[in-house]
Formats: C-alpha cells, sequence, structure tokens
C-alpha cells in the first residue's frame, strides 16, 4: 500500500473515524506518556516484573476495574464489560512487559536506571498502549457502548525462550477469549502508520548450543590430535550450508552463529570448543523438522574431524502467522481512525515473537506499529541501548484497539 506524509496527530480522514467513539482524551495522552517512561526509567527482565505489574494493576484498580495477577507472580489480565455482554467471546489486547539485560545508552531524561537493563524493544509502550485502550474502553463499557467484552493482558518474559505466552496460556487467559491481538513497535514505520499483511509475519526462532570434545594435544602434531579449532570452525561454516541444501529454500530455514569459543594458548590444541547460535525459519512445517536436521547436520560435520558433539536444541517459537480475518479487522480500525493509507504492506522478519503461542489456539493478528518520526531516513534497531520511539504512536496505538474492538462483533 502507498505511504502518505500524514504525521503522528493528523486526525481520522474518513467519516467513520470521525464518528467512532474511543479516541484517546489529552490528558489521558499525557499521563500515559508519562507512564510509559516511569516504565523506560525502571525496566525488568522477563519473570522479574514485579514493580510493572504493580504499576499496571494499581492504575487500573484506580479506573475501577478487577485486574488478577498471573499464578507467575508477574504479568496480569483484566475483563472490561464481561457484566453487560458475558455470553460474547473476548477479544484480547496482548501486550508484552519485560525488558533486556543491555545497558540503554540514550542521553534522555527518561532513561534507564537500571545498569544493565533497557526497555530497548518498544515493550514499555507496548504494555501503555493495552494500558490506555483499557482505560478508554471501561469508560465506553460504563455508558454500554462497548459492543463486546475485552480482555487486557499483560504478559511476562516475552524475551525468555521458550516465550512467556506459554505459561500464561497455561493460567487459563485464553479462556473465552475469541480473537487476540496486538501490536509490535517497528522503527522501520513512520509514526501514525501501521505495517500489517495476512499470513505469516514473524519467523521461528529456536537456540542453539554446541559442545565438542576430542583429545587436544601440541599444535606440533596436530595429526595425533582432534583439531578443535578446525573441527569448530568447519561446523560454524559447513552446518548452515548443509541445512540450505536439505530443505526447501522458500522456508528460509537459516542457522547463524552469534558465539564460538575454542582454546586459551597459542601452542595448544583445546580439547573443548563450543557454540551457539540461532535457528529462524519462516515456515511453519519446515520449523517442525529442524531439530532432526540440525542435530544429523552437526554430527556429520564433528565426525568428519573426529569430534563428538553434544547438542542442546533448545525449541523457541513459531511463527506468528496472521489470520485473516483479524488483520483485515486491524486494517479496518486503522483505516477508520486514519484513513487506509496509514496502513502499508509490511515483509515477513526473521525476529521471533511469543504471540504466536497464542494463535496455535485463537484466531488473532499483530500489527507493526509505526515509531519512527515522519522524515526520518533511519531510526536505531531494536534490541540496541540506543532504541527509542516516537511517542506520538502511543495515541496511534491505543485508538487502533479501541477501533478494532468498537468494530469486532464476536
Amino acid at each position: 500500500m502507498s505511504r502518505d506524509t500524514d504525521d503522528a496527530d493528523a486526525p481520522a480522514d474518513t467519516a467513520g473515524g470521525a464518528s467512532l467513539p474511543g479516541a484517546l482524551p489529552d490528558a489521558l495522552g499525557a499521563e500515559l506518556t508519562a507512564f510509559r517512561r516511569d516504565l523506560h526509567r525502571h525496566p525488568e527482565l522477563g519473570n522479574q516484573e514485579f514493580r510493572t505489574t504493580a504499576a499496571i494493576k494499581e492504575r487500573l484498580e484506580r479506573a475501577g476495574l478487577h485486574p488478577r495477577v498471573l499464578a507467575t507472580g508477574t504479568g496480569l489480565v483484566c475483563d472490561i464489560g464481561t457484566d453487560t455482554a458475558a455470553d460474547v467471546p473476548l477479544l484480547a489486547l496482548r501486550a508484552d512487559i519485560d525488558a533486556l539485560p543491555i545497558p540503554d545508552t540514550k542521553t534522555v531524561e527518561y532513561a534507564s536506571t537500571v545498569p544493565g537493563r533497557a526497555h530497548a524493544c518498544g515493550h514499555d509502550v507496548h504494555t501503555t498502549v493495552v494500558l490506555g485502550a483499557g482505560l478508554v474502553l471501561a469508560e465506553l463499557a460504563r455508558v454500554g457502548a462497548l459492543p463486546r467484552p475485552v480482555r487486557l493482558l499483560f504478559q511476562p518474559a516475552e524475551e525468555v525462550l521458550p516465550g512467556g505466552a506459554a505459561d500464561a496460556i497455561e493460567s487459563d487467559v485464553l479462556e473465552g477469549v475469541g480473537r487476540i491481538l496486538a501490536v509490535h513497535c517497528d522503527p522501520r514505520v513512520d509514526a501514525g502508520r501501521i505495517g500489517l499483511r495476512t499470513g505469516p509475519i514473524t519467523s521461528a526462532c529456536d537456540r542453539l548450543e554446541v559442545v565438542l570434545d576430542g583429545p587436544g594435544g601440541h599444535t606440533a602434531r596436530p595429526h595425533l590430535t582432534t583439531d578443535m579449532v578446525t573441527a569448530a570452525a568447519r561446523v560454524a561454516l559447513d552446518v548452515p550450508a548443509l541445512i540450505a541444501r536439505r530443505v526447501d529454500a522458500r522456508a528460509g530455514l537459516a542457522v547463524t552463529w552469534g558465539r564460538l569459543a575454542s582454546g586459551h594458548a597459542c601452542n595448544v590444541i583445546p580439547q573443548r570448543a563450543e557454540l551457539s547460535g540461532t535457528v529462524r525459519c519462516l515456515d511453519l512445517d519446515a520449523w517442525r523438522q529442524a531439530p532432526d536436521m540440525v542435530h544429523a547436520a552437526i554430527d556429520e560435520v564433528a565426525a568428519l574431524y573426529g569430534a563428538k558433539s553434544q547438542i542442546n536444541y533448545v525449541r523457541g517459537v513459531p511463527p506468528v502467522v496472521n489470520e485473516a480475518d483479524s488483520a483485515q479487522l486491524l486494517m479496518d480500525a486503522m483505516a477508520a481512525r486514519r484513513g487506509i493509507h496509514s496502513v502499508e504492506d509490511t515483509e515477513q522478519s526473521l525476529g521471533g515473537e511469543d504471540f504466536s503461542w497464542y494463535l496455535e489456539h485463537v484466531p488473532g493478528a499483530m500489527a507493526r506499529l509505526g515509531v519512527r518520526p515522519p522524515g526520518e531516513l533511519s531510526r536505531h534497531d531494536l534490541h540496541r541501548g540506543d532504541f527509542d520511539v516516537d511517542e506520538r504512536a502511543i495515541r496511534v496505538g491505543v485508538e487502533l484497539f479501541t477501533a478494532a474492538a468498537l468494530l469486532s462483533h464476536g
């Protein structure tokens, strides 16, 4: 879809948007910006989000709502409008609330105050958007203007494989849910816009850890040893190449190493080498076959060099596959608020997202929420210490979700 130059504060340009309730009041918008900055100053890692959980809970309770903390001790759910529409399936709005174990390198007044911790993936924005949508929808529910009940889902530990979504599902967060929606910050999309597609929008992501063992020795006599450095180098180079020839190239199955370590002295062939990396895949069926293929490829290459391999293949998350009706709902909601030109096509990324686990149980979709200031040619990427957002995106996300709730009827 074509891009335009509407900025994040531009009004909706359709009659439906002008008449659709659920716009974000300016006073609440300012409060939400402050809330986001508070979360940004106090990032918490997965399953440690106690302060974050308490802050969300306090604000929802102040609005007269009744949030429930998850059994894991962090994260919470909160239902809105169930007293007037008890028999209608809930529309769930999901936010992830955890931060990353990297330092915040920005020079802003709301930079992280916790050493080695940062909201570098936008989860503070996701949390603020769902909170804001919930507060607006609660007011609509009080006057009988909410057509279906809504569940706010604040999920912990998205960054911890295989993702906190699995634990949340075990806590029955999907009970009674008929559809689930989410957004994820995207620094490649202008604030005021969303990126959207039907079908897969993220990739599967697993973690891979390999240990190679063999007799070491003197570098003068490598023929009497297992040349562990060479063996590790060949595993690093040849395994991705083998995998690429054993699966359909359209599946996008890729092994990428992030760490290789072996040895301590220049004249000693080590007895051990360690490699770790990720396995990413665009295709769900190929992802299901990936562990066996990766195991076989590593064993084959290691054996050629006389090394024994120990493999720890940690299952991560499948691709997020946007269901057609849910993606259409997000498109219609954004069009109602800001016009159809505020929705742009987006590519499937190689990033992983545990929102995919919810979609194994209920239909749903995720949109990419633009956070790049309009007019900037580039923006610092996710998972970097200098990542930041155009905070006008908060209003866009809130009003996207409130419109989706109002347009959704089951």
